[in-house]
């Protein structure tokens, strides 16, 4: 048998022995088969260790954003940083920033929401940007708009920060949330991704709430059930997408619920994130409720027209106690962040889970 056979009977035999998960290396770039969507859920699995974790360094990451880099506000552990998602029923390719960036030559990426997808658009950014670190880029922020563009390839990837997704207004009577208007969506037009997520704001109160009012059917309320109040918006938004969005042209997403561990879970002592250093690893350890805004994140999607595919994010996160700022975000000790996420970290799988929906179908 010469040679050019052998290696022919050998990728048979693998072909054979790995029927649901083929990794091949052509020309050093992975080029995995597509995963069985209908006999595996990749949103269901655990956290493991994987020593080749992190995905990139974020010292050669140079537009992070400073309350999201623990390591160089001086958190001393990096447990955090070696854990890999592990699906039950599969594999998940591992991230190419290659395969991502030829994919997707001359698109337009777009996220739309608050500072958790801040966190999940500068993680996409660094995960490409490692993966051709010499490529040329340029990064503009006009308003509420950054768009971080490889020039070389011709993609742009967006972030417009919009908390609510609807409207919030400033008019003689003060700052207004209009849970029915949704003028502020003409900005996505015409993209060909969209990864929407929303939830953090709605709980705030006090000097922090950014509205002063809220309008819904033509009526004027002080205040109202923050999660009726929701649901309101979801459906509005719910609305544009299906009237607005051309399915052959542009796919949707919405990020799950992100979770905020600054309060007590399961032992008396955990007050908040704060020297959290693993994760919980299975998730029979995990007592927590299905989270009240992903149920109906969920409830409105099940009702939509159009398929949006929900990065369903909010459990394999819960998971990740360790995995906050906690007083290693805004430089360092200046407060306790058990909403964000330290880079690296979990908003890299998140984009890895993206990846294997936007190339995996």
């Amino acid at each position: 048998m010469d040679a050019a056979a052998s290696i022919l009977a050998a990728l048979l035999l693998l072909i054979i022995q790995c029927p649901h998960h083929l990794i091949l290396q052509i020309n050093g770039e992975s080029n995995v088969e597509s995963i069985n969507k209908q006999k595996c859920n990749i949103y269901q699995g655990r956290w493991v260790k994987d020593n080749s974790y992190p995905l990139y360094d974020p010292n050669k990451c140079p537009f992070l954003e400073t309350s999201f880099t623990c390591q160089r506000n001086g958190r001393p552990d990096r447990f955090y940083l070696q854990y890999r998602w592990q699906p039950f029923a599969c594999n998940l390719p591992r991230f190419s920033g290659r395969n991502f960036l030829r994919s997707s030559k001359g698109k337009r990426i777009m996220f739309i929401g608050d500072s958790i997808g801040l966190n999940q658009w500068q993680s996409l950014n660094c995960m490409l940007h490692s993966a051709v670190p010499q490529a040329t880029y340029t990064l503009t922020r006009n308003k509420g708009l950054s768009t971080f563009k490889f020039t070389g390839f011709d993609l742009s990837v967006m972030l417009l920060r919009n908390a609510f997704l609807v409207d919030l207004v400033s008019d003689k009577r003060g700052r207004v949330l209009k849970l029915d208007s949704i003028n502020i969506a003409s900005t996505w037009k015409g993209m060909d991704t969209l990864i929407f997520n929303t939830w953090h704001w709605w709980l705030l109160t006090g000097r922090q709430q950014p509205w002063d009012l809220i309008e819904t059917g033509n009526k004027i309320y002080k205040d109202m059930d923050r999660l009726v109040a929701y649901e309101k918006a979801l459906n509005t938004w719910a609305r544009w997408i299906d009237k607005n969005v051309d399915q052959k042209k542009t796919k949707v997403f919405f990020q799950g619920v992100s979770p905020d561990h600054a309060r007590d879970w399961s032992k008396p002592s955990w007050k908040n994130c704060n020297g959290q250093k693993q994760p919980f690893l299975g998730r029979s350890k995990y007592k927590g409720s299905p989270h009240p805004a992903q149920v109906i994140l969920e409830r409105v999607l099940n009702k939509m027209s159009t398929k949006v595919d929900l990065l369903d994010i909010t459990t394999l996160s819960q998971l990740r106690k360790d995995g906050h700022p906690s007083v290693f975000g805004y430089g360092g000790h200046r407060g306790m962040d058990c909403s964000h996420w330290c880079l690296p970290g979990v908003p890299d799988t998140w984009n890895q889970l993206l990846y294997a929906s936007l190339f995996q179908d």
